[in-house]
């Protein structure tokens, strides 16, 4: 059984005397809500009626009066409860009991209300009436503000707030601000796209064969037809088979998934955005890809301007342009142009760059640029011309066989967007894809498989086309000035939750008395605690079993402080 807090235990006992008082806590009949809080204060009136709903956020109670905050999906307004004005007959007990002692912070209710304003000029509404319509049992980590006007007790452990993210919008409103605009980039998107006409389609997650990108898949089983299948890693061959058929620019916004690292520009699940757009080639859509991002850019945030940690960015069209080949000469000083995989090799590793007998010379190229370039380009920068090592979907240079039309936009030192003239020869696709399984056999478990449907549906011939794929979950950072992924995700993927310890409340004392990061006697905390010699013994055994504290010598001196 959970152990509860005594608040908690408060809660539940609160929800049984509702239940006793003939309450339904948890009511199923609609709510009719007719003002949100902005609404009534944009549009203000004096003694007009409103009904609102949302989470009882504060309240002072002063007898038979009572300020509190209500709390909506818009944002806070001031409500004034009257005992009074709620109870008009000899019955007060829907204030007296209901309303002050079996309510609670974060308790959501309906309140129908007439509208006015205090003497110090707060727009507030008069309760009329109110009803409970979902009590909480469990107390929101709400922060706390003294006297000073000084806040303690904040919600703020990045930890806590990703496991935990109803409670992160609860109490931190600006987390939600962060969400909208992601919503407003991924409508800005499809309206520019919408507008040019191009499709928004929808390709399987669940793959014969991972393709579209250089990745270690998940892998799962399907029982039905007994095969191995695997999550999407892209699905840029899906919709190149749309282009086949006849389309001539088809679009998606896809949850990716990735069975490689996690760190604060990486989740294994991701959304990304890919378009295609038939008789194009990468040149016309460097413009495309600066037009939609300027587009974007306003859309969210009302100018092109954003602000990225120390940087100041700008998302105006039109954005430097630099090969890749012209990027490593820069700022490394040498040139990859027509290097074997062993002088690749052998200067990766000069310029102390980890590199391993699995790699090619696309993934050697790649290291080089990544270590020694990428984080270089802080406003946005096309970097053009890739080797074609580095990419075996796209097509060869038209000036150059060792080269492939193909850009990154970076920004900030990283990769946002990335794009193609595809590739439509299938002889040359083929002869991709076979060096792509050279280096598997070799031991590289994110080189490419074969993809024999997908070949087929090339023999029967691909218009020229250029391919467009961005990160939304990077871009939306840039664009919100977040440092990390799981600021931007709903949900981010997290380790385990470790199960609570539940402790004595000797070892909650001894606990207690410890402060973050510090060292102290251990004398010094036995005599503040109060214990007697066997129970404070217990207690410190406890808490260094659950690895909660550290008790250490330093020269003759005992200390103790938290793990």
């Amino acid at each position: 059984m959970q152990q509860l807090s005594e608040q908690e235990q408060i809660r539940r006992d609160k929800l049984t005397a509702i239940r006793k008082a003939g309450i339904n806590p948890y009511p199923a009949d609609l709510f009719p809500v007719d003002h949100t809080t902005t609404g009534i204060k944009e549009n203000f009136e004096e003694g007009k009626n409103v009904v609102i709903a949302g989470r009882l956020m504060s309240r002072r109670i002063q007898g038979k009066a009572s300020f509190a905050e209500l709390q909506d999906s818009k944002g806070r307004i001031q409500v004034y409860f009257n005992r009074d004005e709620i109870c008009t007959g000899e019955d007060k007990s829907k204030y007296n009991d209901l309303y002050k002692k079996l309510l609670d912070i974060g308790d959501f209710i309906g309140i129908e209300g007439e509208l006015f304003k205090t003497q110090v000029g707060e727009m507030t509404v008069m309760v009329k009436d109110f009803h409970l319509l979902s009590k909480a049992l469990r107390p929101l980590p709400l922060p706390k503000t003294d006297k000073e006007g000084n806040t303690h007790d904040g919600f703020n452990d990045p930890e806590q707030r990703y496991r935990q993210r109803y409670a992160d919008l609860a109490v931190n409103p600006k987390v939600k601000e962060i969400f909208v605009k992601r919503t407003k980039l991924f409508n800005a998107m499809r309206n520019f796209f919408n507008e040019r006409e191009y499709f928004e389609v929808e390709t399987p997650i669940l793959q014969s064969i991972p393709g579209g990108a250089a990745a270690r898949p998940f892998v799962t089983h399907h029982n039905a037809l007994d095969i191995p299948l695997y999550l999407r890693i892209a699905n840029e061959l899906y919709l190149k088979r749309l282009i086949v058929g006849g389309f001539d620019g088809v679009y998606e916004f896809s949850k990716n998934f990735r069975n490689e690292g996690m760190d604060r520009t990486h989740n294994p699940e991701f959304t990304a955005m890919e378009i295609y757009v038939a008789y194009k080639d990468y040149n016309w859509m460097m413009e495309f890809t600066e037009q939609l991002l300027e587009h974007c850019a306003e859309a969210v945030n009302g100018t092109t301007d954003a602000t990225f940690g120390e940087h100041k960015i700008n998302f105006k069209a039109p954005y430097k342009r630099l090969s890749m080949t012209d990027a490593i000469i820069e700022y490394t000083g040498f040139d990859i142009t027509g290097k074997s995989e062993k002088e690749l090799y052998e200067a990766a590793k000069g310029m102390d760059i980890e590199v391993d007998d699995t790699m090619g010379k696309g993934k050697l190229i790649d290291e080089i640029f990544g270590e020694k370039c990428e984080g270089k380009f802080i406003q946005p920068t096309f970097i053009t011309d890739y080797p074609k090592e580095m990419s075996p979907l796209c097509k060869e240079h038209r000036d150059n066989p060792e080269l492939t039309e193909r850009f990154e936009l970076m920004v900030c030192g990283k990769e946002i967007a990335n794009a193609y003239s595809e590739l439509n020869d299938p002889l040359d696709q083929r002869e991709r894809f076979e060096e792509q399984l050279k280096l598997s056999e070799k031991g590289d478990d994110e080189a490419m498989f074969i993809d024999n449907d997908f070949l087929r549906s090339l023999e029967y011939g691909m218009p020229p086309t250029s391919g467009l794929g961005i990160g939304m979950d990077r871009l939306i950072m840039f664009l919100t000035n977040k440092q990390s992924i799981q600021e931007v995700l709903f949900f981010p993927q997290m380790k385990p939750e470790k199960k609570a310890v539940e402790l004595s409340e000797e070892e909650k004392e001894v606990f207690k008395l410890l402060k973050n990061d510090s060292v102290h006697e251990l004398n010094d905390i036995k005599e503040q605690s109060g214990l007697s010699n066997k129970k404070w013994d217990k207690a410190v055994k406890g808490l260094r079993k659950h690895k909660m504290i550290d008790v250490f010598k330093e020269g003759e001196t005992l200390n103790m402080k938290i793990s």
